[in-house]
């Protein structure tokens, strides 16, 4: 397992009631939701919608990163839609994901390399990396 030489950033949240009508809260107040089951009537979000948020974001800038190494610049349209899988198996309820990402505008084979470095760099993608089934899809 790598080891943090530095901090660089510490995401704090307070969290009640769990997936089952409950509330998170950040530090500094930014963040401030509604929780409810998957697919319930509940008037919140959930744990697998936020995952699939800051996986989202992260990876858009794990791209940035590589697209600079690269010397490309990225379509100002550019998007990264995610989609997180809770289910049933063997060993209890596991996570799925697919990162469909959009590059219009950006030579495929560039575009696919740029995807590739992303999710080796990625934080979301290392701590998911032999963890779950991930899916990059190039649009």
């Amino acid at each position: 397992m790598s080891q943090i030489n530095k901090i660089v950033y510490t995401g704090k949240t307070h969290t009640t009631g769990g997936r089952h009508d409950g509330a998170s809260r950040s530090d500094d107040g930014r963040l401030d939701i509604q929780l409810s089951t998957p697919g319930s009537t509940g008037t919140g979000t959930n744990p697998e919608q936020l995952f699939a948020a800051g996986w989202s974001a992260c990876f858009i800038g794990a791209m940035g990163k590589a697209a600079l190494g690269m010397q490309v610049t990225l379509p100002k349209d550019l998007a990264v839609d995610t989609e997180v899988d809770l289910g049933l198996g063997d060993a209890g309820y596991l996570l799925r994901a697919r990162l469909n990402v959009s590059m219009p505008g950006v030579d495929r084979t560039v575009a696919k390399a740029i995807v590739d470095t992303a999710h080796q760099t990625c934080p979301y993608s290392k701590a998911t990396r032999g963890n779950i089934e991930v899916t990059l899809n190039l649009a």
